[in-house]
């Protein structure tokens, strides 16, 4: 055998075994294989490179096709399959409570010095009147209450349910109980008034200083010098006694 027709042999093979694998495999998109067009006799185009060897070139011929094929496979896959998204993770916010209230604070009451002194709530006299009840100040005594609202000292002691010594050493804030009847028996004025009165004392007060005049209103010397009765004084302040 020539060799033109070793190569005619081969093509024919070859033709043959393409058209074999195209019927047993799905249609890939290469376009399909052309028929060599008819030459006069004693011409021939060969349609792949001459080899020596026919059988090398049918391998490589069926090595390129399969390799067609898989690519091919892999990309009606990667077609079909895609790629699936991550979805983002989900935020999740905490229920809120309607109708929640902030609790209020309780409110801190201002702490009172330990060394102050606590006054005792005075009693409300007005000029010429007698409380039923009176609550004695610093400095104050029954006697002197006795004088400055002009009652027995002895009827106030004994309605008080209190006795003469006891009425010398009462505390600010003991409770009195004043006749409504009778008079002091005597001169209610210790001391001459109107007078100027210098305070001697960091302790003194209007209250003990009216006790002083015997028959004097604290109110009364507290308005004439323009200050409140429950003012603290000064030693060496003038005050003038109505």
């Amino acid at each position: 055998m020539n060799n033109n027709q070793r190569r005619s042999l081969a093509v024919s093979v070859v033709i043959a075994l393409a058209l074999l694998i195209s019927a047993c495999t799905q249609s890939l998109s290469s376009p399909p294989v052309a028929t060599p067009t008819a030459l006069p006799e004693g011409f021939f185009v060969e349609p792949f490179p001459s080899v020596e060897n026919p059988m090398d070139m049918i391998q490589e011929f069926a090595k390129q096709t399969a390799i067609a094929q898989t690519a091919a496979a892999g990309g009606e896959e990667g077609e079909e399959i895609g790629e699936t998204e991550t979805p983002e993770p989900l935020e999740i916010t905490p229920d809120v409570v309607v109708g929640e209230t902030e609790t209020p604070q309780p409110e801190i009451a201002a702490s009172t010095p330990t060394n102050a002194e606590v006054q005792p709530v005075a009693t409300a006299v007005a000029p010429g009147e007698r409380p039923a009840t009176y609550t004695l100040q610093r400095g104050e005594f029954p006697y002197c209450i006795a004088r400055r609202f002009n009652v027995d000292p002895n009827q106030l002691l004994q309605l008080s349910g209190l006795t003469v010594a006891q009425g010398n050493s009462l505390s600010p804030g003991t409770v009195l109980k004043i006749p409504q009847s009778g008079s002091f028996p005597g001169n209610r004025a210790l001391r001459a008034h109107p007078a100027t009165y210098t305070v001697v004392s960091g302790d003194e007060t209007l209250y003990s200083i009216a006790c002083k005049f015997g028959d004097v209103d604290p109110s009364a010397i507290a308005s004439a010098n323009g200050i409140s009765v429950s003012a603290r004084l000064t030693v060496g302040q003038q005050l003038q006694i109505p």
